[in-house]
Parts: structure tokens; sequence; C-alpha cells
């Protein structure tokens, strides 16, 4: 698996084919669209609806969004901040990962986190965050399967929604 930075095109917009990629990734999402309201209408993501959600995104300096390419295609999809805007919380954060869902169980979530951990390890953070929602139980499993622990609760700062606050330790 390669894991590239999403590049956007001079007016700061996501190239067509890409797009379309992207939107085939999140419609594939249906389910957890549905528990996190991100869509109006998770059976139907289109793709001015992606392009909005990751410009919004992408308009803090702090935030990356890294496409994970596998099997000849567009597998996945990380959203990380570098700074939370809490200045009292010293970790990067996971903002969103996603696989497309024909392909979860194989292993690249798993991969993906991997990489994801090495870019913050590289970049000297020793501990990553992330909020997972509380009405997603098979978030909670594939995150502590992984090694994040719970740490607090809250609402998340977009949308008000109950989270679950998950830390892991980045070790050497």
């Amino acid at each position: 698996m390669i894991l590239e930075p999403l590049t956007l095109t001079p007016d700061r917009g996501i190239p067509a084919p890409l797009l379309t990629e992207l939107t085939a990734l999140y419609a594939s999402n249906r389910d957890f669209h549905a528990l996190s309201g991100e869509f109006p209408d998770p059976d139907d993501i289109r793709p001015e609806q992606v392009a909005t959600a990751l410009a919004d995104e992408l308009a803090n300096p702090d935030v990356d969004a890294l496409l994970a390419r596998g099997a000849g295609r567009l597998v996945g999809i990380a959203v990380t901040l570098a700074h939370h805007p809490d200045p009292a919380d010293p970790d990067p954060w996971i903002g969103l990962l996603m696989v497309d869902a024909g392909m979860q169980g194989q292993g690249y979530g798993r991969r993906l986190v991997s990489l994801v951990e090495d870019r913050f390890r590289a970049a000297g953070s020793t501990a990553v965050r992330l909020a997972a929602l509380e009405n997603n139980p098979k978030a909670f499993a594939f995150w502590t399967a992984l090694g994040y622990e719970t740490i607090g609760h809250r609402p998340d700062l977009q949308q008000g929604r109950p989270c679950a606050v998950l830390r892991k330790a980045l070790r050497g």
C-alpha cells in the first residue's frame, strides 16, 4: 500500500477522476455515514458533497488528507490534524480513517493506521488521538485492537455528537 497526500488543483479543487474515486469510497461506507449524519442522505452521496467536506477539512493548514492506494485502486483515506485547537492537547489527531467497505477485513485499515502512525512518529510525536462516535461499536473494536485506549468522553467539535476520545502512545 502506498500513502500519498491529496493534491488539489490550483483553484483548490479535487481533480475530477480522483473525486470520482473518493465519492465511490465515501458511498461504500453507507453505514458509517448513517451513524455520523455527515451527509443528508447516506444512500445518495454526491461528488460535490465529498468535495465540500474535504475542502472544509483542508481549509485548516494543520490538516492533511492522505490517500491509501493498494490493489491498483484507492482503498482508503485518512484525514489527520497536526495540532488540536485545544492548546493543552499536545498530540496530533486522526480525524477520519475510512477504508472502502468492500475491502474491509483485509488488513488495509490496519496498514493505513500504521502508515499514519509512522508519519506522526517521524515528525516527533509521542502519541496520537482520535474521537470515535459513541454509537459506533465497530470503530471501538477496530481502534482498541490496535492499542488505542479510551481517555475521555466529549462531544465532537464540529457537530456536538457524543464521542469517546482514544489515545495511543507511539513507541520508537
